[in-house]
This record gives C-alpha cells, sequence and structure tokens, in this order.
C-alpha cells in the first residue's frame, strides 16, 4: 500500500522549493494548494463561493483570489466557511489522484495547513518545514507582492511552528535551502524512500 508523506509549513517557509526536489526525484506529490485553486473554478464551487461572498470576490466570471484573502484571512468566520466549502472537495480529489498513484511505494502531499484542515489523519508520516519569521516575510512579499500586515496576518491565521513540531515526525529547519534539502535527504533516507 502507497505511504503518504505529509510535507507542510508556514507560508514562506520554503515548502516549493522542497516539493519541487521531491519531484525531482521521481516521487509523486499533491500539492493541495494547487488543486485548491483549480477547484475553486469549478462551476459549482464558484456557485458555493458566490453564495457566501457575493460578487466582492468575482471578476470576469472568475474568483478573484486576492480579494478573497484578503477577507477570509481577516474574518476567521468567513475563512470557516470557504474551508467548509474546499477541505472535503480537495480531500476527495487527493482520494482519487491517490487511486491513480497506487502504483508508486510513497507518494507526497504538500498543504499549508495540513494540521489545521486534519489532513495530517490520512500521512503515515509528517514533516513540517520551519523558518525564521523574517525570512518568511521577505519570501513572501517577494513572491506574492504582499504588504508585510496581509503576510502577518496570514501567519497568524495558522497554527505555530511549535504546534506543528508537536504533531511532526520530522522537522526541517530551512535557514539556506541547500542545508534544507540536505535534511529533506537524510529524512528520506530514514524512510528507505530512494
Amino acid at each position: 500500500m502507497t505511504k503518504i508523506i505529509g510535507l507542510t509549513g508556514g507560508i514562506g517557509s520554503g515548502k516549493t522549493t522542497l516539493v519541487k526536489h521531491v519531484q525531482s526525484l521521481g516521487i509523486p506529490v499533491y500539492i493541495a494548494d494547487d488543486e485548491a485553486k483549480r477547484i475553486m473554478e469549478l462551476p459549482e464551487i464558484k456557485s458555493r463561493v458566490f453564495s457566501i461572498f457575493g460578487n466582492e470576490v468575482f471578476e470576469n466570471d472568475k474568483i478573484n483570489r486576492k480579494k478573497l484573502a484578503k477577507i477570509v484571512f481577516q474574518s476567521p468566520e468567513k475563512r470557516n466557511q470557504l474551508n467548509a466549502i474546499l477541505h472535503p472537495e480537495i480531500k476527495l480529489d487527493f482520494e482519487n489522484w491517490l487511486i491513480r498513484k497506487k502504483k508508486y511505494p510513497y507518494i507526497f502531499k504538500e498543504a499549508a495547513i495540513l494540521f489545521e484542515s486534519g489532513s495530517y489523519k490520512d500521512c503515515d508520516k509528517v514533516i513540517t518545514v520551519i523558518a525564521p519569521l523574517e525570512s518568511r516575510i521577505q519570501r513572501v512579499i517577494k513572491r506574492d507582492n504582499n504588504t508585510r500586515e496581509e503576510v502577518l496576518k496570514r501567519i497568524a491565521a495558522q497554527w505555530t511552528d511549535e504546534m506543528k513540531i508537536q504533531k511532526s515526525d520530522f522537522v526541517i529547519n530551512n535557514v539556506t535551502i541547500d542545508d534544507a534539502i540536505f535534511q529533506l535527504d537524510e529524512i528520506l533516507k530514514k524512510l528507505d524512500i530512494h
């Protein structure tokens, strides 16, 4: 049976770079955020998002994710409503994806909110990526063109590193990317993943 390795970490911790490394080794990776973006454009999901958020988050019949993010990161209630729509859909999508990957002994599931969504319970092992706060803030500002305040709101909406570490099997401290990749390779050896 395929083993599921969860990979998580706060926004800007460096998960994407580590995912690319895992993929370069030929290991399939389910990237929850990418799949959520795709799922959000399905007509039935858009309709449900519209019923909660109205026209305010739509532009040319597409969800403006930046506007939606601004709302959900300011309101825990709205975030919970959006998660109630998306999480069951992502769970089902992942289960279908996993069936298609059953020939692989290991797969990775990358999700920023692996713990918050409860999907860590489906993982055989969980790796959490941590990084210095200022590095995370600067990465996200550069990547997403967000303000410092917006990044801090997103960080505050996620579990703390300490909370994630308590529930993790492995922790990668991403101070430099080369060292983080080395730490990941050491974890893969321990798990006997080549």
